[in-house]
């Protein structure tokens, strides 16, 4: 039976280029990543298939992929028959309603009878409902900031990022209205295989190791076993920190897992408090 997974991704852009880049801490090697629909992995059982990101919803949905990685505002918008696998953490950013600096906003009211520019008609036009606005929804691919700028549009309703296209467009962010980060999702109806949901489980497991380590130093050092319960003191440890014997027992090797932030002012605590040899190493994935 065949247990390989098919997840679409985008093709390009910064989401295309996260994607990659977990895929491959979870230890997943490809054989492409350019100029191909369609890539196996050398060492996993799943296939990518290179789409547009608004094409990706549809294509969970309808069958040709098993899963799919996307913005979360993509799977709203689209409103296919998926849901969310996980939450993956990457590729933040949040859909906002934005005015010209030069208005005075006096709140959701001043959207009444206005024209507003944006990619996003459906997640627009529920807010509006939800709220009982009245305004007209100017539909944009592409560049939806400049309409204020050339007449287009009173207000847009865009992706947010930094915040830079808003400034470089003498507009500001008066309401955000959707969080959105990179998704899994599945369809919502149609059920893997058994041997399809045993990869599915263990790509899920690869993704969380990766992310549990992100941000820390695997740290280990020689301890005077005088000096063992005053650096346990200092050490915060995910469970607790492994101890382990030396040739010489007076001694013994302590391992833990830091945060990267904290790990200068740990390791100046641990050598006061007696430890030796003290080294930190990247960790590359982490089994939980």
């Amino acid at each position: 039976m065949d247990n390989k997974l098919r997840i679409a991704v985008q093709s390009k852009g910064r989401l295309y280029e996260e994607t990659i880049e977990l895929l491959a801490e979870a230890g997943i090697k490809l054989t492409a990543v350019k100029r191909t629909l369609l890539v196996p992995s050398r060492n996993f059982p799943v296939e990518l298939l290179f789409l547009r990101d608004d094409d990706i919803p549809d294509s969970v949905a309808n069958g040709t992929a098993d899963l799919g990685i996307v913005g979360l505002n993509e799977v709203l918008e689209k409103e296919k028959d998926v849901e969310v696998v996980k939450e993956l953490g990457f590729s933040k950013c949040h859909l906002s309603l934005a005015i010209p600096k030069r208005e005075d906003y006096t709140g959701l009211s001043w959207f009444n009878n206005r024209k507003i520019a944006t990619s996003y008609p459906v997640i627009l036009s529920h807010f509006l409902e939800r709220n009982g606005i009245r305004a007209d929804i100017h539909v944009i691919t592409g560049s939806v900031e400049i309409a204020p700028g050339i007449g287009l549009a009173d207000a847009i309703f865009d992706i947010v990022s930094s915040g830079s296209t808003l400034i470089s467009n003498n507009l500001v962010e008066v309401e955000r209205i959707v969080e959105s980060q990179a998704v899994l999702i599945s369809p919502r109806r149609r059920h893997l295989s058994e041997s399809k949901r045993e990869v599915l489980d263990e790509l899920l497991f690869r993704f969380d190791a990766v992310k549990a380590a992100d941000g820390k130093k695997y740290i280990l050092m020689n301890v005077p076993r005088n000096k063992l319960d005053d650096v346990l003191m200092v050490l915060p440890g995910i469970k607790s920190p492994t101890i382990l014997p030396l040739a010489n027992s007076d001694w013994c090797s302590v391992h833990s897992v830091l945060e990267e932030k904290k790990l200068w002012e740990i390791i100046g605590k641990l050598k006061n408090a007696g430890a030796e040899g003290i080294l930190a190493l990247d960790i590359e994935k982490m089994i939980l």
